[in-house]
């Protein structure tokens, strides 16, 4: 059964920084991102990377502020997020899926598993 727990989330303030972690278990996994969803919005892709290889995507806002990665031997990933502004406001998801795919990383519709989510607030 694939379990995804997020941890990591909390207030700062715009120009501060947070790491999200996401421990993972159940499967296997080939690829991992980190949605989010900001209230009255769509939820979006932020950052993908391929577990083997550690190839990575990034949504043109984080890119240059958000880091992802992830640790194999803690099936462990993590999103560094630096500079953080007002927008990026959210409830932030990580997503998995055993099974890789060619295109369409930050597409919701791609991921197979979802973790319960954990909130980042930024005032200004």
């Amino acid at each position: 059964q694939a379990q995804l727990m997020e941890s990591g989330g909390g207030s700062v303030q715009a120009g501060g920084s947070l790491r999200l972690s996401c421990v993972t278990s159940g499967y296997r996994y080939s690829r991992l991102a980190w949605f989010r969803q900001a209230p009255g919005k769509q939820r979006e892709g932020v950052a993908a990377i391929y577990t083997s290889g550690g190839d990575t995507w990034y949504a043109d806002s984080a890119k240059g502020r958000f880091t992802i990665a992830h640790d194999n031997a803690k099936d462990t990933l993590y999103l560094q997020m630096t500079r953080l502004k007002p927008e990026d406001t959210a409830l932030y998801f990580c997503a998995a899926d055993p099974s890789p795919i060619d295109s369409g990383l930050l597409q919701e519709r791609a991921w197979k598993y979802w973790g319960q989510g954990t909130q980042v607030t930024v005032s200004s």
